[in-house]
């Protein structure tokens, strides 16, 4: 009795050693990738750095040599995140899938895709809409009375301190709908907390934008929209997932 209870704790530690050892080779092929596509960036910063400067109605300034190098890493340090994403979450998948059935590995795969394409989408909205509004509001507020003069560090700095946390926003309603393929929320779950997580979303809200009360409504709009989209995708996901599950029991 006691040796086979010794040879399932060793059975135990190596299953456990073989999955760190698989996270692990998965966590080194993205922080590769994290890496090529951080140089990219670096390499083409230029480019990106114009884009982004082509709509802005202000002189961009540096206040010393090492600014500049700033503004390379914070350029290539997003383009980094963007390309990285779909490959981590590809990694993620390859990690989760043994412990997967056929359908629950068919569902989540099709995740990525969708993962990708909301996290542009959280960028785009981020940066196009949310940014403008905050900042038109912060210059027609210092206009007539301060100096304006800002530099490019900080400037991107605030691009990716709106459009950065969009882009995670908008993985909510996917999060939801992969975890409710799961079975680990339901909806009706999400409902019942969703007092608290508006409560939650307009804190959030006010630390995005500026201490404008119609500004922090606007800001923090959308991001409760995201959550009842979220609850609205988990019930259809529930829904199907029920089906199936009985159609399995038939079976």
């Amino acid at each position: 009795m006691e040796e086979q209870q010794q040879a399932n704790q060793e059975q135990e530690v190596m299953d456990w050693t073989e999955h760190l050892g698989e996270l692990r080779k998965r966590l080194i092929w993205t922080l590769i990738v994290f890496i090529l596509s951080f140089g990219a960036g670096f390499i083409y910063v230029e480019e990106i750095y114009r884009f982004m400067e082509r709509d802005v109605d202000f002189t961009l300034n540096v206040l010393s040599p090492f600014e500049i190098i700033w503004i390379y890493i914070i350029i290539a340090t997003v383009t980094g995140i963007i390309v990285t994403l779909p490959f981590f979450a590809f990694q993620l998948w390859l990690f989760i899938r043994p412990g997967l059935t056929s359908h629950e590995r068919k569902v989540s795969l099709m995740y990525i895709p969708a993962l990708f394409i909301l996290f542009l989408l959280g960028l785009v909205f981020g940066y196009f809409v949310i940014k403008d509004l905050i900042l038109q509001f912060l210059l027609d507020l210092g206009e007539g009375l301060v100096n304006e003069m800002f530099t490019a560090v900080n400037y991107f700095k605030f691009v990716m301190q709106i459009t950065l946390p969009f882009a995670i926003f908008f993985e909510v309603p996917l999060i939801a709908m992969f975890l409710t393929s799961l079975g680990i929320i339901e909806p009706s779950f999400m409902r019942k907390t969703r007092k608290y997580a508006y409560l939650i979303l307009v804190i959030l809200g006010t630390m995005l934008s500026p201490p404008d009360f119609i500004l922090q409504i606007l800001v923090a709009a959308p991001l409760i929209i995201l959550y009842e989209i979220a609850i609205l995708m988990s019930a259809i996901v529930h829904k199907r997932r029920m089906k199936h599950l009985e159609k399995l029991e038939e079976d």
